[in-house]
């Protein structure tokens, strides 16, 4: 009985084996790639290109073939990045991608590499708009994990498109710190070029700031970019986060309430706001940056130093005398450099919730092209514990260029009269290193009457110069103020206007008198006709009757009156005598 009860329960066991064997499993997606965007890009600058497929892992790297592997950004299973340097040959590439398994997928013929501005491909869905430049919008953002957590890095996932008709160049996203914090990059991504009609996408990693208790977490992002003349174009987008908070319950035997979240017990520096002693910043411009420090930890931050253009140190280890270096030397001064002291400052030691200012003075190179430029700052402290710690931040600053003209009299005007009408000859010249583009130049005044005061000037090329004769009439003598104002569009296109003052001095009218012609009758003109006496009528009476000249000659010489003539008689003998 016993050798038939053992032979049932093996005749059990093999049923069940046999069942397991032969059942079918269910299959595991299988790593893939189904599409490259963009497919065509040029080898003229960095180009990021998103790679979609199934089945990526953490650590996935993306590779070309004959070109090797590529800087890769994983965010999602179904979504990588991947950074393709500039200078990559011409030709076409099969696209592989490979998970830390060492499995791999390959799209055959996936990117091809142009030595030129590739034009818009077919694959657009979006029609381009009747913007004459190029217009770069965001089309979508997603993040990496469906619930973010405050403290929590994540990847954020930006489409952008070019609703405009040129070319956008030198694309770069500028992530500015507030809410939500940039990670890894330090807040600025390289985009690249984007034709129109067409898409491109990237990514960034960011943090829910630990001071954020709100259910919305936003941040602003700056979209700067050129066309193909090299003028330049700024962006603005708020890009919003949910945010989720989560709790770890104690388990116990008897209830106990919920835990509420602390903050970590270490300090933690923030700068909670900065400014420039100058506006607007031109390059050549030495400025000093004024911060803000906070500490908004739970412990004090002992022998803070702030690094400028970003820094590091090297600590002894935790709970240990500190003797850790630190460096500054690395940091990023193409466009701002430390002027009169070093970029690193000293602060002191900060308590919690406490805040106190720092200052560093720098200069713009003067090689710097207007726009806007991150600046990154390092905080390097320690602890009550003598544990060492870095906060990296990123602030932006706004380059602009002014156009710089002189606006005067081309000539002089000479004396300028009340009542009468005068010139003005103005001129503006461009005294910069670049040209300008010039909108309505408008002469006012606060007395008088001006004609022909307003005209557009346009263009100005370096060193060159625009006239305007304007008519000035001054109702009264004294000194007057002429305000001349000139439209312009600077480099953000927001609408400027240069003023200048003109000091012109009126002087009082002057009428010339006549001067009166000289003549026989005390100056009176002899020509102008004068009333006839009666001794010149009677006169005329009795020449008529003589038979001679009767005529008017009352528009003659008030002398012509009758006189005796003398009567000629003859001597004998010898010639005529008169009396």
């Amino acid at each position: 009985m016993k050798n038939k009860t053992i032979k049932i329960i093996i005749s059990i066991l093999f049923v069940i084996s046999a069942c397991m064997y032969f059942t079918p499993q269910p299959a595991l997606a299988a790593l893939g790639i189904s599409s490259v965007n963009p497919s065509t890009i040029s080898n003229t600058q960095s180009n990021t290109i998103t790679i979609t497929g199934t089945d990526f892992e953490t650590g996935a790297v993306v590779s070309l073939d004959t070109f090797g592997p590529l800087s890769t950004n994983f965010f999602s299973e179904t979504t990588l990045f991947a950074i393709v340097p500039s200078g990559l040959p011409v030709g076409i590439y099969s696209v592989t991608v490979t998970n830390p398994d060492s499995t791999s997928a390959t799209l055959v013929n996936a990117l091809t590499v142009v030595n030129q501005t590739p034009e818009p491909t077919a694959t657009a869905t979006l029609p381009s708009s009747g913007y004459e430049r190029p217009l770069v919008i965001v089309v979508s953002y997603n993040t990496s994990r469906d619930r973010i957590v405050q403290g929590e890095e994540f990847t954020l996932g930006v489409s952008v498109y070019n609703a405009g008709q040129n070319y956008a160049t030198n694309v770069t996203a500028t992530f500015v710190t507030g809410n939500l914090i940039p990670g890894s990059t330090g807040g600025v991504v390289a985009v690249g070029d984007i034709a129109p009609s067409n898409h491109a996408d990237f990514s960034q990693r960011l943090i829910v700031s630990t001071d954020f208790w709100g259910s919305l977490a936003t941040g602003e992002m700056l979209l700067t970019y050129t066309d193909q003349n090299g003028a330049i174009y700024t962006e603005h987008f708020t890009i919003t986060i949910p945010v989720y908070y989560s709790y770890s319950p104690v388990t116990t035997q008897t209830p106990t309430p919920s835990p509420s979240p602390t903050q970590a017990n270490r300090p933690q520096l923030v700068i909670s706001s900065y400014d420039t002693d100058i506006e607007p910043l031109q390059p050549g411009s030495q400025f000093n940056l004024s911060l803000i420090v906070e500490n908004s930890g739970s412990a004090t931050a002992r022998r803070v130093t702030m690094i400028v253009g970003g820094g590091s140190s090297s600590s002894s280890g935790p709970g240990t005398p500190d003797s850790s270096g630190i460096s500054g030397a690395s940091g990023e001064f193409t466009y701002f450099a430390p002027i009169g002291t070093s970029n690193l400052q000293t602060l002191g030691d900060l308590t919690p919730g406490t805040t106190m200012e720092a200052s560093q003075s720098l200069i713009v190179n003067v090689s710097t092209n207007p726009g806007a430029y991150p600046m990154k700052i390092s905080f390097v402290y320690v602890d009550e514990l003598n544990n060492a710690y870095i906060d990296e931040q990123v602030i932006t600053l706004l380059v602009f260029r002014k156009p710089n003209v002189d606006v005067s009299f081309y000539r002089d005007p000479g004396q300028l009269f009340a009542g009468q009408e005068n010139f003005l000859p103005l001129q503006v010249v461009n005294l910069g290193r670049t040209s300008v583009v010039l909108g309505n130049m408008q002469i006012n005044t606060t007395s008088g009457q001006l004609f022909n005061n307003t005209i557009l000037v346009g263009t100005l090329e370096t060193g060159g110069y625009f006239t305007l004769d304007a008519s000035y009439i001054p109702d009264i003598p004294g000194t007057y103020d002429l305000l001349v104002t000139i439209d312009y569009t600077d480099d953000f296109s927001q609408a400027q206007v240069i003023t200048r003052t003109i000091t012109i001095d009126v002087m009082e009218g002057f009428i010339p008198e006549p001067i009166p012609e000289e003549g026989m009758n005390g100056g009176v003109d002899p020509s102008i006709g004068q009333p006839e006496t009666l001794l010149q009528t009677i006169w005329r009476f009795i020449r008529g009757l003589l038979g001679l000249d009767s005529g008017n000659t009352s528009s003659g010489s008030s002398t012509d009156i009758p006189v005796e003539e003398p009567i000629i008689e003859p001597i004998p003998g010898g010639p005529l005598k008169g009396p």
